[in-house]
């Protein structure tokens, strides 16, 4: 009963999360509308679809206060990281593909490079920095400066002159009360009125505040469950609480890729990895440590982090290559070798959380942990 309950809230979780963030996507496309294409989606949308992971990496710090709660934390992050890097893809070429859109997804190689190459350097940093055994508000400082150094770059990069991009999204209307039952945040704050720069703020922070409320029912069903089946609390955020909190990023993209606006579309996705990477885990790991004082790992949760870290980084150098080299455009075929490879990712975190012992799987953390102590002793 308890699994099916925990279950159940995870859904809940994920419909609350998907209505909450509609809300922030039309204030933060109001707020961002005068940036270029490319740029909108790796920032404006990239951080407001990524506030899931920021939220429930922070109450899994707060809520459970030890080691289980980082790795839980840094398990949402880098699983949703995998999920962006490979699921919201291949969903964004199968949907175009598949509703006779077009046959194929031309992305700009400038944005392909730009923000694949920033992610692996993320990700990089991330293995260098959080080595362990002891983590304290250092670690958790240089990734947040990381990401502020992207941002830095990206609207730099932006140029000056005039941009100017129609904005044509209006709420619902109607009832504000059946509005807020229904979770159309929009039409709560907006009603039959158009947006302005204030009431955008307010649906910001609407949205944030629903946001967040999703996300700590999400930790404490993340911590039924694994209670429930016996798995440790990383390997369930690793699947369940990183799928849930990609939820924004995938709709986010799919809207953007029906609207043509590929590089929006994968630059969103990549974008949230970089914040998932740096600030969704680096801002709860500064406060948390600040407050508390050293986060100090146990020997089997170093061993998972560092796989999970490799794991990661192997991963989004296979979809950055696929992106690269992919001639005349990314068609059906790359999205199914995208597909087979989360698929290949959950069976193995699900093996590897399981107290069955798969020959399969033992071989592979063992080549990642060998991976890992190499990178480590570089240190």
């Amino acid at each position: 009963m308890a699994i099916i309950a925990s279950l159940g809230l995870i859904l809940i979780t994920c419909i609350i999360i998907w209505r909450a963030c509609d809300g922030f996507e039309m204030a933060s496309n109001y707020l961002g509308r005068n940036m270029k294409e490319g740029i909108k989606g790796a920032t404006m949308n990239a951080i407001g679809s990524s506030l899931p992971e920021l939220f429930t990496t922070l109450f899994f710090l707060f809520v459970l206060k030890d080691k289980d709660g980082f790795s839980g934390g840094i398990g949402t992050t880098a699983g949703s990281a995998v999920f962006n890097a490979m699921i919201i893809p291949a969903v964004v070429i199968l949907v175009v593909i598949g509703k006779g859109i077009s046959s194929k997804i031309e992305i700009s190689k400038k944005v392909i490079l730009r923000d694949g190459i920033s992610l692996i350097i993320a990700e990089l940093a991330l293995i260098f920095v959080i080595t362990g055994p002891s983590l304290n508000w250092i670690h958790g400082l240089i990734l947040m400066i990381l990401y502020f150094i992207y941002v830095a770059y990206m609207l730099i990069s932006q140029g000056t002159g005039d941009i100017e991009n129609d904005y044509e999204d209006a709420a619902d209307g109607g009832n504000r009360a059946i509005a807020l039952f229904k979770g159309d945040l929009s039409t709560v704050v907006l009603g039959d009125s158009k947006i302005n720069k204030v009431k955008a703020f307010g649906l910001l922070i609407l949205s944030v505040f629903f946001i967040g409320m999703a996300c700590f029912w999400l930790v404490e069903a993340c911590e039924q469950f694994g209670t429930a089946i016996g798995m440790p609390i990383y390997f369930v955020s690793v699947v369940l609480a990183s799928a849930a909190t990609s939820v924004p990023d995938t709709i986010i993209s799919y809207k953007d890729a029906m609207k043509g606006n590929y590089d929006d579309a994968v630059a969103n996705a990549l974008g949230s990895n970089i914040f998932d990477v740096c600030f969704a885990l680096g801002l709860p790991l500064f406060l948390f440590t600040l407050i508390y004082g050293p986060i100090e790992m146990s020997t089997e949760t170093i061993e998972n982090v560092g796989q999970l870290r490799v794991l990661l980084l192997i991963s989004t150098i296979i979809v950055f290559l696929i992106f690269v080299f992919a001639k005349n455009g990314i068609k059906k075929l790359h999205a199914k070798l995208l597909l087979l490879l989360y698929i290949l990712f959950v069976a193995y975190s699900i093996g590897k959380g399981t107290s069955y012992d798969i020959p399969v799987i033992n071989e592979i953390s063992q080549l990642l942990s060998m991976i890992s102590h190499w990178f480590t002793s570089i240190i």
